[in-house]
């Protein structure tokens, strides 16, 4: 017997993130695809650049009262909210999907946002629906690598992620949201304590992989901040750093966090637009290379202390396909016909690695898995 066609929705399906899911999940032969966002030219637009019709085009906004009559209406069967940035947003789209029996994904990379999900599981049992937030690198893709090496530690006492992206400039919401919290104070777990640190200071300097070479990068608030420590019980340290293909790049959003943390400058907010049209004049100056590392430290099964290193390099400026892999992932999963549990959940254990590598095939993008003790690569 076929699996029935799923009826999948895009928000924000030509935005930045949105477009790289859409034309994936086109390709999907079980996924009736709606290209949705608030521009119908733009949502047409991109149809036709994927090799779909104009009917699959909707304008739809996150803030429109009758979203759940659209989505019943639709027959939406699975939402993927892309519409950022998420701090400071209220649930109300998850609130629909769930009004309108149909499950949710985001791409949320907001701490409190992710975290706070769960606020909505009742309500999502009791319709039946999944709804899961940060369907993206951070936590879903972070939380599968330790998860695939946390039986490597008889004890896990350190986490530290970093990410530096390529020469690609995200859309102004996006830095808006990066610059949200620039030189603003955030909690993190620091060898057992729960400690302040400000957004985007705290520089280290990172040689991620030899074709990357060394990169600048400084503290950021994000979900695994709050979501690792609950997840694995007994890790003393949970860190995360980011920053950009460029150095001077970096050293000016640096400049900016120490006046906003010393009471200068309100806001780095307002430089979004600045930062965004002057990237956009130097791209093709930048590297077309990003990577991401996750690192665990603690002891090994035999007690001494022990350490490695999962590394993912992205080339060709694919970088911007890896916070989508995970989205993409859940939407064919789901459409394939796997059951999800019902409930409203961060993006925790409901994928492997290998799950977000395979949307991810056929890009210039690599993992690196630690090598063992035996000086093969761990999983070989």
């Amino acid at each position: 017997m076929a699996t029935p066609i799923h009826t999948v929705l895009v928000l924000g399906a030509y935005g930045f993130f949105g477009s790289r899911i859409s034309e994936a999940l086109a390709k999907n032969p079980r996924i009736r695809l709606i290209l949705a966002g608030r521009d119908l030219a733009k949502a047409t637009a991109l149809a036709y650049r994927i090799g779909l019709s104009a009917e699959h085009a909707r304008a739809l906004d996150s803030t429109d009262p009758d979203l759940v009559l659209r989505l019943r209406k639709l027959g939406v069967n699975t939402l993927i909210h892309t519409a950022g940035p998420f701090q400071g947003q209220g649930y109300d789209v998850a609130r629909a999907a769930i009004k309108a029996g149909c499950s949710y994904l985001d791409l949320a990379d907001g701490r409190a946002f992710v975290s706070g999900i769960t606020k909505l599981d009742a309500d999502a049992r009791a319709a039946g629906v999944t709804i899961i937030s940060g369907a993206s690198s951070l936590p879903a893709l972070s939380a599968a690598v330790v998860d695939r090496y946390r039986g490597e530690f008889s004890r896990l006492d350190a986490i530290r992620i970093g990410i530096t992206s390529g020469g690609v400039i995200p859309g102004v919401a996006t830095l808006r949201a990066i610059l949200g919290y620039c030189g603003k104070p955030f909690r993190t777990l620091e060898r057992g304590a729960w400690i302040n640190v400000h957004g985007w200071l705290d520089t280290e300097v990172v040689d991620f992989h030899k074709s990357v070479e060394q990169r600048r990068i400084g503290r950021c608030d994000v979900p695994d901040l709050e979501l690792l420590p609950a997840r694995y019980p007994g890790v003393k340290t949970v860190s995360f750093h980011a920053g950009f293909a460029s150095s001077t790049a970096h050293q000016l959003v640096e400049r900016l966090a120490t006046l906003v943390r010393d009471g200068r400058l309100k806001s780095a907010v307002p430089f979004a637009r600045t930062f965004y049209t002057l990237g956009r004049w130097l791209q093709p100056v930048f590297s077309d290379r990003g990577a991401m590392f996750v690192k665990m430290e603690g002891l090994h099964d035999n007690g001494a202390p022990y350490a490695l290193t999962w590394t993912l390099v992205a080339r060709e400026n694919h970088g911007p396909n890896i916070p989508c892999a995970a989205a993409i992932a859940l939407a064919n999963k789901i459409s394939a016909g796997a059951k999800l549990p019902a409930g409203a959940m961060p993006c925790l254990g409901l994928l492997t690695v290998e799950d977000m590598m395979a949307p991810l095939k056929g890009l210039s993008i690599r993992e690196y898995p630690p090598i063992g003790p035996d000086g093969l690569p761990l999983g070989s």
